[in-house]
């Protein structure tokens, strides 16, 4: 659905990048891990369209595209859920799903509209808010996870990408995410899994890819991968 090879990206005399290469495929949780400094952020803005790489190519469907800002990640189908989830705490799940696309009617804001849209959207991924109309502030940090998500969603993308979506999360809450990332391959999505969690990781991926030093060090299947192989390729351990 979406490739990116060989892309390479320099920050003065930093090599972030060298090379660096991912497919995401119809269907598919693929986890990209390594350690920090790695490249996994500078790969993932490439194809978010915040960073403009040095060179390499993106290809979607095998048509080259050029991703040069966030708005054209976005008419490709690519949605990015940030680490720091980006929610206004003071309004409310329906205010947050549809800020910045707003449906309206005659000029005026649709508001039964927008809040039966989430409603079915939450459903559909068996998200369990009691009070859509309470402040984001409000809720647990699994379910403003969900609702980030779920906000990634409203405009129908092909290829969802989340960065350390179970950081700073409690077990219970962890586990929500992670079904929530089932449902989401479920959908036929592409999903890109940033994370440091390799225990996340084998709950929920089909395949890892391992960064290091801006290079691919290894790919994965996670159903016949060790652990130890995993993270024998993020440190650099492989003979």
């Amino acid at each position: 659905m979406l490739s990116a090879k060989d892309i390479t990206k320099r920050y003065g005399a930093v090599q972030a990048l060298s090379g660096a290469s991912l497919d995401l495929r119809e269907g598919e949780v693929v986890a990209l891990v390594g350690d920090n400094g790695a490249g996994k952020s500078t790969l993932v803005k490439t194809i978010a369209g915040v960073v403009n790489p040095d060179s390499g190519t993106i290809t979607v469907d095998g048509e080259p595209v050029r991703i040069s800002t966030p708005h054209d990640a976005q008419a490709l189908g690519v949605s990015t859920v940030y680490q720091d989830l980006a929610l206004c705490e003071n309004l409310d799940v329906v205010a947050n799903l549809f800020l910045g696309t707003e449906r309206r009617r005659f000029s005026v804001l649709g508001h039964i509209a927008m809040e039966k849209a989430t409603r079915e959207l939450l459903h559909q991924l068996d998200v369990r808010i009691r009070d859509i109309r309470v402040p984001v502030a409000m809720l647990s940090g699994g379910q403003r996870q969900s609702v980030a998500i779920a906000r990634a969603l409203i405009g129908e993308p092909r290829v969802v990408i989340l960065d350390e979506p179970t950081a700073a999360l409690g077990v219970e809450q962890t586990a929500q995410v992670l079904a929530l990332i089932r449902r989401l391959r479920e959908r036929g999505l592409a999903v890109l899994v940033i994370s440091h969690n390799l225990a996340d990781v084998r709950a929920v991926s089909d395949r890892v890819v391992v960064l290091r030093l801006g290079r691919n060090e290894g790919e994965f299947e996670t159903a016949t991968a060790t652990q130890e192989e995993i993270v024998a390729a993020i440190t650099g351990a492989r003979q």
